[in-house]
């Protein structure tokens, strides 16, 4: 297979990915009656055409982006940490217990506590995963998978028996305090003048980006950073350079889960106000498309968390709008999973072609 240029890499393998992915939902609208074009229309039109569906877009954008970087910093590392969506839902336990723990003054103060204890449980939750892969050689997929059964069975349980209120029906905790619920779009100065003071989208978004910044700073301006991307690399290399294979994967391993634990101060802080069953909503396996999209490089990794949001709010909105069902929606996702991830080679096969070198004969 023929080597593609950096920049063909970067941008001409995802947007054939996405294209692809589109022109096979269009054939799958008009073989069920539907009109492709008014699809379109109505999920640019819902995503992006108002103040409230941009501030839907930039909600799921800013929850799938935790996620996304959780997955590109353990991929650097070589590990795939497909367990976003349980330590998500653990750091979601974190920001609970400590915007429960006291009546906050201020929600610039909750936010840095919340922040600290999202992240801390989140490491936590990746951390036997990670022990079992560095000392036991065990398979990171499977026991980061398991890992997602028993956060949700443990969340359950909690909310259930032990974080209710009592005299509560529905299975979640109380509401945060004022203090601790942190301002929307409308709330913030300069952007009320948009959005209204009932969106969804909240300060998480700027945090989101902030890590965005973090994380490129870690892994390509730090030694550890170069580190972790050795070992990734080749594995026998780095440990010939000296670099503990132990520490790399438990260091990158609680990086991945603590970013994808601060997820939860979108959700359960920001939105919710209260943690509830699924807090995640998925977010944590939708990461893994967002990083595979996103090439595991930050700006990648905002693109295609965007480009997700949209796919989510503009999916809602066409199944509101339109005869079209809502589902289509996970159509999509799928099919921009498919070709992003497994048919990956095949698209950079058909560019191969392209990008051949001509030899004299040929000339």
């Amino acid at each position: 297979m023929e080597k593609l240029p950096t920049w063909a890499d970067v941008v001409l393998v995802p947007l054939i990915s996405l294209l692809l992915a589109a022109i096979i939902s269009a054939i799958v609208i008009l073989a069920i009656g539907n009109d492709p074009i008014e699809a379109v229309t109505v999920m640019v039109d819902g995503a992006f055409g108002s103040a409230s569906g941009i501030a839907y877009t930039l909600f799921y954008t800013t929850s799938f982006i935790f996620t996304g970087l959780a997955v590109t910093v353990a991929y650097h590392a070589g590990q795939f940490n497909i367990g976003g969506e349980g330590q998500a839902q653990i750091g979601g336990l974190g920001v609970a217990l400590v915007c429960l723990a006291l009546p906050w003054p201020h929600w610039t103060l909750a936010l840095a506590a919340a922040t600290v204890g999202a992240a801390a449980f989140g490491a936590a939750w990746a951390a036997i995963p990670a022990y079992l892969a560095a000392k036991r050689g065990s398979h990171i997929v499977i026991t980061t998978i398991m890992f997602n059964y028993i956060a949700a069975a443990l969340i359950v349980y909690l909310l259930v028996e032990v974080l209710r209120p009592a005299g509560q029906m529905d299975p979640a905790t109380a509401r945060f305090p004022t203090g601790a619920e942190l301002p929307n779009f409308g709330e913030i100065p300069g952007l009320s003048l948009i959005f209204s003071k009932r969106v969804p989208a909240n300060v998480s978004f700027f945090v989101a980006l902030a890590a965005c910044w973090g994380v490129w700073l870690l892994l390509w301006r730090t030694r550890l950073g170069y580190e972790i991307r050795a070992f990734g690399k080749s594995e026998s290399a780095a440990v010939y350079a000296g670099i503990s294979p132990f520490k790399v994967v438990m260091v990158s391993m609680l990086i991945s889960g603590g970013l994808a634990g601060m997820m939860a101060i979108n959700n359960v802080m920001g939105e919710a106000h209260r943690l509830v069953q699924n807090s995640a909503e998925g977010a944590g396996f939708i990461g893994i498309a967002v990083a595979l999209m996103g090439r595991n490089h930050p700006i990648g990794v905002f693109l295609a968390a965007l480009l997700f949001g949209f796919l989510y709010q503009g999916g809602a909105e066409m199944g509101l709008m339109t005869s079209i069902p809502i589902e289509l929606r996970l159509l999509l996702q799928g099919l921009v999973i498919l070709f992003t991830g497994a048919l990956d080679t095949m698209v950079r096969m058909m560019l191969g072609v392209f990008f051949r070198p001509r030899t004299k004969e040929a000339l």
